[in-house]
């Protein structure tokens, strides 16, 4: 198990020959450091992801001591109330019941309205770096479509936005492999200013309801079945989150791949019409959430190894996108694959609601790259962010 090491700078760099050699051994290993059962293939996490034994949370159903889990330390609970009243951390009924009353307000018209806006800023984001000859495309593209995008649909102000990044990539590091003090206590900081910042905004659309997705949340219940103030906080910095984070990851380790394979960026900008395949390419080849946990809530089997009630599974989404029972030549980069069931957005019940609007700003600013920087080229070797669950770069210096 040398091999998977998600400290390791060299993994970092490279994590997929570790995932071949565990998909190798057999389909699940128990990880020491993590207290963890790794499931790398494909087949497996597929299954897994539609377990109904398996859960984001057992709180449904256990206390901590009952699952014999120690509860969090009294000082991380700003965060902890943020995460869990989430739907990406509930289970039903509450997940079924938040999930619904936000796909009222997250409807394919809602995201299809949102198309000429994301075309027209990622035009304006890449004609500006255009202009200046090249620059970071993480700061200057990649980062202000989809916050803005999200912000936009919220209807945060946009003399507001400033601190949602930051705040995001604070509340964000908690989900790291046993994350550091001084990292939970970041995450503590910002939940608490994220929290109040949007209290305060729900406030005043309670008073002022406008065209965008907080009013939308306040209006889109029945009588009795309504978002709380605490899931309506939650569920708004779960949307900018995950709106965001992915997308951005997924536009540089995206434009990375294409210039370490020339061969498929010539085809690309050849011919634009690959740009839908390419968007589900790229989010295969370099998985932006490499990891994805979940609670054994009973006793489940996978190969003979009982794995018992109380554990932790993490199914590794970045190796069974490269698992070779699924995918044809999977380590190589094909922009025309047409056969392509990646799990990137995961499956079954937290499925991504966001992924239609992903695709969106994907295609459009790989688009706009295309169309207006047709030479851009790597100015200098980027640097990987230390973080192996969230997989990303600290940036990507290019030049016209």
């Amino acid at each position: 198990m040398a091999a998977f090491d998600p400290w390791d700078p060299a993994f970092v760099a490279d994590p997929y020959p570790a995932f071949a050699e565990l998909r190798a051994r057999g389909r699940v290993h128990h990880y020491e450091p993590t207290d963890q059962w790794l499931v790398p293939h494909h087949a497996d996490v597929s299954a897994l992801l539609r377990d109904r034994r398996l859960g984001r949370t057992y709180r449904h159903r256990f206390t901590h001591e009952d699952f014999g889990r120690t509860p969090p330390p009294p000082e991380h609970e700003p965060f902890h109330t943020l995460n869990d009243h989430g739907m990406l951390d509930l289970e039903p009924p509450d997940h079924t019941r938040i999930r619904r009353l936000v796909s009222k307000a997250f409807t394919p018209r809602t995201v299809e309205r949102l198309r000429p806006y994301v075309h027209g800023l990622a035009d304006d984001l890449v004609s500006r770096l255009v202009a200046a000859g090249g620059g970071d495309l993480l700061t200057e593209v990649a980062e202000p479509l989809p916050v803005a995008v999200i912000a936009e649909m919220l209807g945060i102000p946009e003399s507001d936005r400033a601190p949602l990044r930051p705040w995001s990539a604070d509340i964000c590091g908690m989900y790291e492999l046993n994350p550091s003090e001084e990292t939970a206590a970041r995450a503590v900081r910002a939940s608490l200013d994220f929290s109040g910042y949007l209290r305060g905004l729900i406030a005043e659309r309670r008073k002022e309801p406008g065209d965008d997705l907080i009013s939308g949340l306040i209006a889109a219940h029945d009588e009795d079945d309504r978002l709380t103030e605490q899931e309506m906080i939650s569920t708004c910095v779960l949307l900018l989150n995950a709106g965001h984070e992915a997308t951005v990851n997924a536009t540089v380790n995206g434009w990375l791949a294409l210039f370490r394979n020339p061969d498929q960026l010539a085809a690309l900008r050849a011919d634009h019409a690959l740009v839908p395949t390419a968007v589900e390419e790229l989010l295969r080849y370099d998985t932006p959430l490499q990891l994805f946990e979940r609670w054994v809530l009973d006793d489940i089997e996978i190969d003979g190894t009982t794995i018992p009630r109380g554990a932790e599974i993490a199914m590794l989404f970045g190796s069974a996108n490269r698992d070779p029972a699924v995918f044809t030549a999977p380590d190589r980069l094909d922009l025309t694959r047409r056969d392509n069931p990646h799990i990137s957005f995961s499956a079954g019940l937290h499925y991504c609601i966001g992924a239609p609007l992903a695709r969106i700003e994907l295609a459009a600013s790989m688009n706009a790259l295309l169309e207006q920087a047709p030479t851009l080229a790597l100015a200098a070797e980027p640097e990987r962010r230390p973080n192996f669950v969230i997989r990303g770069l600290k940036g990507l210096s290019v030049v016209l």
